[in-house]
């Protein structure tokens, strides 16, 4: 679990803009900081329709009261603050009222968004169902704790949003994972095959709840069945290290119209620096959001401004750090199976001669599963430093991260089909000032890796029913996670237009490089990484990297130039 998040400290040059009146600065913490409160209340809600509300509700206060926080530093903890209280406040209302909790008929809950947006498999994809059978408070606190153990949040913000003390909030949590784990059980044996168990649940109307729970949980225990993990179970917070923030759904629409008793304080703190152009924007009635291009943390346009406002400056994800937390490979994935890949594959042709850059752009064979490969030289670490934090979330054309130092680097696919099947245009890497090199693949699989044990068709570009994402001719077929080198500087930009996808760019180190790539079928992954680099100059360089700085990266021409 990670420790180190050093909060929104990077932001505390944007945050006391903001509160100075600047409207750039306010549309980049609306922009940076929405998919923070998306998962927060998401996952409490479990994406029931107030969903929507709450985040609205959340983030109109956080902009009309932040002339108050004194302190930009704690601009994180002092937001998800806001959003547990407007979540405990809307459960105190729906308590009066006793409302159904259920999500409406034909609407996505946030465990199924949370598989689909994040191509979860495996005891991942366990984890995300089996907060479906956890009570409102637990969905509150695993809510913050998902985040904890991802590296958004730390333990002190997780206590200060619930309110309750450190010591105090690490009982709440053990109580929260046991029940969690009894759940993720519940999963386990609804997968399987067991006859007791279905007709125990042909009285069941299908929707998770505490009576349900203690019911399943009562047959599972007195199960030989059921009760028989023939798999190692790995845990939770193992499994949900490095994981990506789940995106901002297409269509959410965000409305900061400030009206009423809103607009008297906004008034009274235009003495305090915030300018009448800021205030007056705010003012303005349904400043709308809809789908669009220029967030990098979501799957929406967001902004604070009327159409013929200019632009914000691009905004970058809510974290830094230089050395983040290691996504691990699943735990329990498909047998090892062939390679199925709508590119072509060949053996990489060899370097004529150890001259930087003279071994690029060659479609390579995925190796045999079960071998292991080979030691990963370890290169100079100074630290990089990333535009976009110890996280970067970058999922539509443009999105872009600027990564600077001496050190390993980490780009983690995500190929989301089932929203839009088609022909991939590829990141392209640009600016290079210095040297980059391809060092070492992992996760654990080939993103042409079968995922699935049900669906033979089914890998990490589609399926047979949805489609699949096709490489250009010549692309070499990514894995899960792909770990780069950079001496200098360069400029990592998404050009995502025939196909769904979305990357996170996370600084890294070589031991983080090293232990990925050897997480291997014994671990229960489908097969074991592949170490590119020779540690000399001719090891490969990225595809599409190029040391000029073109006005569109998705022009840089498919053969690499450095």
């Amino acid at each position: 679990m990670r420790t180190d998040v050093p909060g929104s400290r990077q932001w505390r040059a944007t945050v006391a803009a903001a509160q100075g009146g600047d409207r750039r600065a306010l549309d980049e913490l609306v922009e940076g900081w929405l998919p923070l409160v998306y998962n927060v209340v998401g996952r409490a809600l479990n994406g029931h329709a107030d969903v929507d509300d709450v985040v609205q509700e959340t983030m109109l206060r956080a902009v009309d009261n932040l002339g108050t926080l004194r302190d930009p530093d704690s601009f994180r903890s002092w937001l998800v603050a806001i959003a547990m209280r407007q979540i405990r406040d809307r459960a105190r209302r729906r308590q009066d009222r006793k409302l159904d909790e259920a999500v409406p008929d034909g609407a996505a809950d946030f465990a199924e968004l949370t598989v689909l947006r994040l191509q979860l498999a495996g005891q991942r994809r366990e984890v995300a169902e089996a907060v479906r059978w956890l009570d409102a408070e637990d969905r509150q606190l695993v809510s913050l704790w998902w985040l904890e153990v991802s590296g958004e949040l730390t333990r002190r913000e997780l206590a200060a949003a619930v309110g309750i003390s450190r010591q105090h909030a690490a009982v709440r949590v053990q109580r929260m994972k046991e029940r969690l784990e009894t759940s993720r059980g519940i999963v386990r044996a609804l997968d399987g095959a067991c006859p007791e168990l279905r007709e125990l649940t042909g009285r069941w109307d299908g929707r998770p709840d505490s009576v349900w729970r203690k019911r399943l949980a009562r047959h599972i225990r007195g199960c030989g069945y059921c009760g028989d993990a023939r798999d190692s179970v790995v845990p939770a917070e193992r499994l949900l290290v490095g994981i990506a923030l789940v995106p901002v759904p297409v269509g959410f629409t965000l409305s900061l119209a400030l009206g009423g008793k809103t607009a008297v304080a906004a008034a009274s703190a235009t003495s305090a620096g915030w300018s009448a152009k800021v205030l007056g924007a705010l003012t303005k009635p349904a400043v709308a959001v809809t789908a669009g291009a220029t967030i990098v943390a979501g799957g929406a346009y967001v902004a604070v401004r009327t159409p013929h406002d200019p632009a914000p400056r691009t905004a970058v994800s809510p974290t830094a750090a230089v050395t983040p937390a290691v996504p691990r490979a699943p735990a329990t994935t498909p047998a090892p199976s062939p390679s199925t890949s709508p590119s072509p594959s060949r053996s990489p042709s060899p370097s004529a001669a150890a001259v930087y850059g003279s071994v690029v752009d060659a479609v390579d064979t995925a190796p045999d599963p079960d071998t292991r490969p080979g030691a990963l030289p370890h290169r100079p670490e100074g630290g990089i430093t990333s535009s976009g934090g110890a996280h970067a979330v970058l999922n539509h054309r443009g999105d872009s991260v600027t990564l600077s130092g001496q050190g390993y680097v980490l780009v983690r696919w995500q190929i989301s089909p089932q929203y839009r099947a088609g022909s991939l245009v590829m990141p392209s890497w640009t600016a290079l000032k210095g040297k980059i090199f391809h060092v070492a693949s992992g996760g654990g699989r080939r993103m042409d890796d079968r995922v699935s044990t049900t669906d033979a068709s089914a890998t990490g570009m589609g399926n047979s029913a949805v489609g699949y994402a096709v490489l250009p001719a010549g692309a070499q077929q990514m894995w899960q996670n792909e770990y780069y080198y950079v001496d200098g500087s360069v400029t990592f930009t998404v050009n995502e237009r025939g196909a769904d996808y979305g990357v996170s760019v996370f600084p890294s180190t070589w031991d983080a490089a090293e232990k990925d790539v050897l997480y291997g079928p014994a671990d229960g992954a489908i097969r074991y990484g592949l170490v590119r680099d020779d540690g000399k100059d001719s090891a490969p360089v990225p595809q599409y990297v190029t040391r000029s700085a073109p006005s569109d990266p998705a022009t840089v021409p498919q053969k690499s130039v450095v």
